[in-house]
Order: structure tokens, then sequence, then C-alpha cells
């Protein structure tokens, strides 16, 4: 039997998960009500990644680097699929026409962080935190 079949599986791209971050935002039921987060691409991924490089010239020579806070803006509004952050009313409310602005806007630091930590999970990303744990035990 041929080993390729074990690599014919679906892509992750697409799947969904439903994150409460804050008790803040109630539904009409008075119920908190979760983000939903998508997760994407390898190919999304690096389409964010290119967008949110830099140049820089160090000692003459042009060396490219990553805006850590672009990407990450980026790679949030790709995940974050309700609410949508491009909605013009939440836009308008949150005080900034740019959907890549919004969550940083509604978010405290915590609950950013939270919504950060459920997109890197969703994409088989590791949190530095779990890197830590994971340098401590070994």
């Amino acid at each position: 039997m041929s080993t390729l079949k074990a690599f014919l599986q679906p892509p992750v791209a697409g799947k969904t998960n439903k994150v409460i971050v804050s008790e803040r935002f109630k539904g009409e039921d008075g119920q908190p009500v979760p983000f939903v987060i998508q997760a994407i691409s390898q190919e999304k991924n690096e389409e964010l990644s290119r967008l949110s490089r830099e140049e820089k010239e160090v000692n003459g020579t042009v060396v490219s680097t990553l805006d850590n806070i672009a990407y990450t803006k980026r790679l949030m509004k790709a995940c974050v699929k309700e609410p949508d952050l491009a909605d013009s009313e939440l836009c308008k409310y949150y005080g900034t026409m740019d959907p890549e602005d919004v969550l940083g806007k509604m978010l405290s630091i915590g609950e950013y962080k939270l919504l950060s930590e459920e997109i890197m999970k969703l994409n088989d990303l590791k949190t530095s935190a779990e890197k830590h744990k994971e340098a401590k035990n070994s």
C-alpha cells in the first residue's frame, strides 16, 4: 500500500471555531457573543507576510524584516469572520476606517491576546507561552 494516501488529507484552511473573547459582548439574550475565527492557507499566510515586510538599509545593505505588528493585525483580520471587521458601522463606532485597526480599538490587551492565541492555535501555530513551556519540560 502506498504512503501517498496518508498525505491525501483535506486542507485545514477554512476550518472555523467560535471563541468567547469577553463577557462584555452580549447578544439580545444577555449571553456572550462569540467571535468566529477561521484558519487560513499557507498561501494566504505568505501573502500577509509579504505585505508586512519592510526594507531598511543597514550598513549599506538592504535588509528585509517582518513588521510583527502589521503582520499580526493582518493575520487577525484575515481570520476573524464574525464580527465583520470591515463593516462600516463597526469601523465608524471604533473611530477608524481601517478594518485592521478595529480589534486594537475594540479589545482590551488581555482580550486581544486571547483572540490572538486562539487564532494561532486554529492555524497550528504555537504561542510564545507554549514554546516556553516546551523548553522548560525538555
